[in-house]
């Protein structure tokens, strides 16, 4: 587990849950943003509000509650 600051970029809570990138869409959450959050154990990728970071669980191997939706990463072909 990371003592940085939850929405940092490599936080690591203590359900091996990464933080990866502040995706800048608005969360679900008031005045939240959405963070993509990546598993440790499995490797999934998801979005989370940024208050709920410290307590996430993997939607898809630790039974958390399924992810926020995230935006598409740009760098398409026009």
């Amino acid at each position: 587990m990371s003592t940085a600051p939850t929405t940092q970029t490599g936080y690591v809570n203590r359900n091996g849950q990464v933080t990866i990138r502040n995706t800048q869409k608005p969360g679900s959450d008031h005045l939240q943003y959405v963070y993509q959050l990546a598993c440790s154990l499995c490797g999934c990728n998801y979005g989370a509000n940024g208050s709920d970071i410290h307590e996430r669980l993997c939607p898809n191997c630790q039974k958390g509650k399924p992810g926020l939706e995230l935006p598409n990463s740009g760098g398409g072909h026009a």
